[in-house]
């Protein structure tokens, strides 16, 4: 595979002037998260035309704040959905085999404190195995107390009785997403971030491109098209109502935005690399502490939330449900004090039709795809494990909707993402994604970043000055925030260490690119991931 030029300075200019000449591409994509990237790479993958703008950077919303899980959904299989559950255990496996350096498998251990909790998960995880058939990771073990203690040495021992260990898997989602990205670009797709879709262009009742302004120099631009996809996640329902308002129809909600959050204490509170799941918390909620990048990440909420901010904050008592149940299982109970980062993310769930606004736990994790009377397709809803799937659904409802004519079958199921080589020439990670961060991230491409000036240059955390230029050369990267937030990804690990870096990155971005790299803002909302509600 041959990849896309370098989008730095020059080259950036030069992707902008490719959106602004008179051509009409067979699909334009509006957003730069898991489901437009995902949409991108197929169509371009089938040898369409394509170009995708993103109004930030590339997964600067909801996909880089995952929980970072590569998982068929155990509470889904509790909930009875069993088709969504098949759907996910069959896409982890295509992803850890597409993404090897960035997706791989992790043990997870419920610890039981009541004697029949053990056989009654277990059963259950034992029919997750046999879902995923061939396609499973190892199998669903019960645990003794001894064992259990040994796979999670910090769980609180007192009136502990064993434990059910079982697979799932767990990725770096920010760096799939650009990998996702660079792949697309790499089969032609035009991508360019910072370039905010403001409008929909309509001719004759039908929607025929979109209107754009590229936020670094104010250009105006008009993608046409055959096919506009609307991949925009919790802020699709803003180009439904454009899209209504232009063409005499009512556009409903669609989404109903629910809140994750997430907090980050340091890796002694759960050494080992197995993570905890508490099915079901005092209230009936999941408790999640996983192993990643040398860190714990301990989560995650499911809140109702009205407002869709760009950085979402947690409130008071999302905060002190994960303080005060991660105490109830961790033998040293993190405080406030112990947080590293701490950070949001708003999941785009969708509306049944008689949805009050309510309780968003019973709303749908599945996504959806809709074409309107003018022909913008919409997709929202469904989770980072089975973007792919997402992509190929909406393909099919654009052939399916005579926007595009149907080419050869897709072909994502076994094309390898960049830095994953080929099959056969890739040897296992060395490093697990448990480990604090370093080269494992870059696959193949390691010998590329070691190649550049800085390699032996560590700025702190893993990031060296080499990495930073390969973030401005080849991975899109403008500012200190898309550098130390997802290229890589000290921002969620530690925000006082990355507030820190903050000057050297800058330095550097400013020598690659020639455009101001926003320390001073990137300082701030640094603190902001330090910042705890009170």
């Amino acid at each position: 595979m041959t990849l896309a030029s370098p989008p730095q300075a020059t080259v950036r200019a030069a992707l902008v002037a490719q959106l602004t000449a008179p051509v009409r591409y067979d699909v334009v994509v509006i957003g730069g998260g898991a489901t437009g990237l995902g949409v991108a790479l197929d169509a371009a993958s089938r040898g369409f035309s394509v170009a995708l703008v993103e109004s930030h950077d590339f997964a600067k919303g909801t996909s880089s704040r995952a929980t970072k899980l590569v998982h068929g959904g155990v509470r889904y299989l509790a909930q009875g959905n069993i088709a969504l559950v098949r759907e996910a255990l069959h896409e982890r496996t295509t992803l850890l085999h597409n993404a090897p350096h960035l997706a791989q498998p992790l043990a997870f251990v419920m610890p039981s404190y009541k004697l029949l909790d053990t056989p009654f998960y277990g059963i259950g995880l034992k029919i997750y195995d046999a879902l995923a058939g061939k396609a499973g990771l190892g199998p669903t073990e019960f645990l003794g107390r001894d064992k259990t203690l040994q796979y999670l040495p910090t769980v609180q021992a007192q009136g502990l009785k064993g434990g059910v260990k079982y697979w799932d898997g767990q990725f770096d989602d920010a760096r799939l997403a650009l990998v996702l990205a660079r792949t697309a670009a790499a089969h032609g797709a035009v991508l360019v971030n910072y370039c905010v879709a403001t409008g929909l262009l309509h001719e004759d009742g039908k929607v025929a491109g979109v209107h754009c302004e590229d936020r670094e120099t104010g250009a105006q631009i008009t993608l046409r098209a055959g096919c506009v996809v609307n991949a925009t996640g919790v802020w699709v329902d803003d180009f439904r109502q454009k899209d209504g308002a232009a063409t005499g129809w009512a556009a409903k909600p669609m989404v109903a935005p629910s809140q994750g959050v997430h907090i980050v204490v340091d890796r002694d509170f759960l050494p080992g690399d197995h993570a905890m799941l508490v099915p079901k918390t005092a209230d009936g909620r999941v408790l999640f502490a996983v192993p990643w990048l040398g860190k714990v990440i301990l989560g995650t909420t499911d809140t109702p939330r009205d407002d869709l901010a760009r950085e979402p904050r947690p409130f008071k008592e999302e905060v002190e449900f994960i303080l005060s149940e991660s105490a109830r299982y961790l033998s040293r109970a993190p405080t406030r004090a112990d947080v590293k980062s701490v950070w949001v993310g708003l999941r785009p769930l969708v509306k049944p039709q008689d949805d009050d606004g309510g309780n968003t736990k019973g709303i749908s994790r599945e996504h959806t795809v809709l074409v309107s009377r003018s022909g913008l397709v919409t997709v929202t809803g469904g989770k980072w494990t089975t973007y792919r799937a997402m992509a190929e659904d909406v393909l099919d409802k654009c052939f399916d909707a005579a926007l595009l004519q149907p080419r050869k079958p897709g072909v994502t199921a076994g094309l390898r993402l960049v830095g994953a080589g080929e099959a056969t020439d890739l040897a296992p990670p060395q490093q697990k994604l448990s480990d604090p961060p370093g080269w494992q991230a870059y696959g193949t491409e390691q010998p590329a970043v070691r190649a550049l000036p800085g390699a032996d240059r560590l700025l702190g955390g893993g990031l060296t000055e080499a990495m930073v230029r390969f973030a401005a050369r080849f991975e899109y990267a403008r500012t200190v925030e898309d550098v130390l937030a997802r290229r890589s990804r000290l921002l969620f690990l530690d925000a006082r260490l990355a507030a820190s870096l903050a000057t050297d990155v800058a330095e550097i971005l400013l020598q690659e690119t020639g455009v101001d790299p926003q320390k001073d803002a990137f300082v701030a909302l640094a603190q902001l991931y330090l910042t705890l509600p009170t």
